[in-house]
């Protein structure tokens, strides 16, 4: 399965500062004229990548927001790895995979904070379908305060397919839906793959269908949900906690 590419602009200074700190293939740093940015413009030296000043209304063009922190940075190109990538890194690590899937999660924030804990949390990857799901944008790069740039991200064109695929490796598939089994019920030592699903819909049918397990979070207040990137967060340590 070959990498897919598409070129896209980062923003924001923590954003900028973990890419220009990883291996993201940095062309161009664009600063605003008269910021002090701190390590951003010695970091973009080290790296050799091309330093423009520019002004506040160019860099709100570039980002989309007015909310840049003075930089902006263009990928030549933002690389989506495969399956098999993230699987080799569990077997790099010598441990049983760990992988975080997201069912169509439109939201760029969201997906943001999850890619974001998802690497805080020592996941090997993150699994996104092509369709009706976020995509790696400037947004979901800001909003994962550059984890985006660590951890490996796969967008694949059938989730259930991709499922099916991790089943193969000795991965256990474990749904979260409200009306799921209460996730501490559930033993979380072995390959895992938790899947969170949209923000309005929850689990897609077949994907909830093709899951080993389907766990829930207890609800003690007054609302009866959280917000997708919470939920995930809160099970992925529950992993960690079961692995060690």
């Amino acid at each position: 399965m070959e990498q897919e590419t598409e070129i896209k602009i980062i923003y924001g200074r923590n954003a900028v500062t973990e890419a220009l700190g990883s291996d993201a293939d940095i062309d161009t740093v664009f600063v605003q004229k008269g910021l002090s940015l701190g390590k951003v413009i010695p970091l973009a030296k080290q790296r050799g990548a091309v330093i423009k000043e520019v002004s506040d209304e160019k860099l709100t063009a570039m980002a989309g927001t007015p909310k840049h922190g003075g930089v902006a940075a263009q990928l030549a190109a933002c690389s989506y790895s495969t399956v098999e990538d993230i699987l080799a890194v569990s077997e790099q690590k010598g441990l049983p995979p760990f992988i975080v899937i997201c069912d169509e999660i439109a939201d760029p924030h969201n997906l943001g904070a999850i890619i974001r804990t998802a690497e805080a949390a020592g996941a090997d990857g993150v699994i996104i379908p092509k369709r009706r799901s976020a995509s790696l944008n400037a947004t979901v790069f800001k909003t994962s305060a550059g984890a985006a740039a660590w951890i490996k991200v796969a967008r694949v064109s059938n989730l259930v397919d991709t499922m099916k695929q991790l089943k193969e490796n000795n991965v256990w598939i474990y749904g979260m839906e409200a009306d799921g089994t209460p996730y501490d019920k559930a033993d979380l030592s072995g390959g895992t793959a938790i899947v969170v699903g949209s923000e309005g819909f929850g689990l897609g049918r077949l994907v909830r269908e093709n899951c080993d397990m389907v766990l829930s979070l207890p609800m003690n207040g007054k609302v009866n949900s959280l917000n997708a990137s919470v939920s995930a967060g809160i099970l992925m340590y529950e992993v960690i906690k079961h692995r060690k």
